[in-house]
């Protein structure tokens, strides 16, 4: 159930929309999909554009977040904002091992097929045909700004300006492309993590043999391993992660009756962290971002490349090091939610006909103003791979910094969404183009 309120001065309005799961079946299965308006509560609004918020992931909801500060404080200023429950997450018609259970795999995966970028930006422009509309700008964090690319190249006259935050993609990379870049720059991070806490490398090492040697349960039941503790390393994409996670690590430890064990309180914080339980479109369908059709399946990518970097295979008595944002088809044996979709899940990844989610023709002669944040250091979307992108779009400006990490835009929205916003109009001016 939803309603809306008034909080701080900003109203929160919901709207539900029937949308056609298949863009080229529109009379058949419908979802719903959820938005929520944000907007000052004060004096008319109507004059100002709307801004569309495209979440990170894939698979997770929009903000459930107080609009009085960070970059929506700032977005509230100029516009009305539009935040979308992309199609299978939060409110629209969600996808999790639960509602799929009815399901035979091979309907898991046609189903799912249309759960990818491309969809969730129909459904976008859906909602601005319905409401008249002539053009709004667009917001993307991560994969969000994979998402505002794909609207870029589908429907680049609906879109006023765009704004992107650690999430310019190389459109030509392939997902093994994208795994040899970030494998690296995970490592990197480890190594900055373990210079800061020496002393962890043996905590971790304790850790990691302690679970090879001892059949370990989550409070769910699920056998927690190695492959699983590795994966807490995706925080290293954050700012001021490492601390936190040192402290989790350092308390891993309790001794019962004389004997030592992994406590409770720590095996539920491993549990806590593994969104891909209740999440699954983030693992079942990551790798297919990076997939353009053309005979391009992604074929457990992370996994086959992983072992070009074989130190991060830990093996007892070796450094211990931990992953990122990778998938692996293991998850699918050992994590509780995704068991039953394990099936689906393979032949998704042997899927060759994706549709293309971006057009090089199209971006390569983009009139749309477009201002990104590019993070230097950032874990999960190379900045090398981002250059080559940003020299095929013109009317793009970049601002390349390493003062932030991939979660900018949380840690400092106000500021960077401010300095995006005035680089937009600057490449407006320059085309001629009404000012916001």
């Amino acid at each position: 159930m939803t309603q809306a309120f008034v909080n701080s001065g900003v109203r929160y309005t919901p709207h539900y929309f029937s949308l056609p799961l298949d863009y080229q079946k529109p009379d058949g299965k419908q979802l719903t999909i959820f938005a929520r308006v944000v907007e000052t509560a004060a004096g008319d609004n109507s004059h100002k554009p709307w801004l569309v918020y495209f979440q990170g992931g894939p698979g997770f909801p929009s903000p459930r977040t107080d609009a009085s500060s960070g970059w929506m404080k700032r977005a509230l200023q100029q516009f009305r904002v539009l935040l979308l429950d992309q199609r299978g997450t939060g409110l629209s018609t969600p996808v999790t091992h639960e509602t799929l259970a009815n399901l035979a795999p091979e309907e898991q995966v046609h189903y799912l097929s249309f759960f990818r970028a491309d969809n969730i930006v129909r459904d976008a422009e859906s909602i601005r045909q319905q409401w008249n509309i002539d053009k709004w700008a667009i917001i993307g964090q991560s994969f969000g700004g994979f998402c505002s690319l794909t609207y870029l190249s589908l429907f680049p006259q609906s879109v006023l300006r765009s704004y992107i935050t650690g999430g310019i993609p190389y459109i030509n990379a392939s997902a093994d492309d994208v795994y040899r870049a970030t494998y690296p720059n995970t490592f990197q991070k480890n190594q900055a993590f373990f210079r800061q806490f020496p002393e962890a490398q043996e905590q971790c090492c304790a850790i990691a043999d302690y679970l090879l040697e001892h059949d370990v349960r989550l409070p769910n039941g699920q056998r927690f391993t190695v492959e699983q503790f590795q994966q807490i390393g995706i925080h290293f994409g954050m700012s001021d992660s490492f601390v936190p996670t040192y402290f989790t690590i350092e308390s891993a430890f309790v001794t019962v009756d004389g004997q030592t064990q992994l406590s409770y309180s720590f095996l539920n914080a491993m549990l806590m962290d593994q969104v891909y339980q209740t999440n699954p479109i983030y693992t079942i369908l990551h790798e297919s971002i990076y997939c353009q059709g053309n005979n391009d399946a992604s074929r457990w990518a992370a996994h086959r490349v992983r072992q070009e970097f074989d130190e991060f295979n830990y093996r007892s008595g070796n450094p211990f090091y931990f992953t990122g944002e990778m998938v692996y088809p293991w998850m699918f044996d050992q994590f509780e939610c995704l068991k039953p979709l394990r099936e689906a899940a393979n032949k998704l990844a042997e899927k060759e006909d994706w549709t293309p989610l971006y057009d090089e023709s199209v971006l390569s002669g983009n009139q749309v103003p477009v201002s990104c944040a590019s993070y230097a250091e950032d874990m999960f979307v190379d900045i090398d791979l981002t250059r080559k992108t940003l020299q095929l779009m013109p009317n793009t400006k970049a601002w390349i910094t390493n003062e932030y990490e991939h979660n900018g835009l949380r840690a400092d929205g106000e500021n960077i969404l401010d300095r995006l916003i005035e680089m937009g109009e600057q490449t407006a001016a320059e085309l001629g183009l009404p000012l916001l």
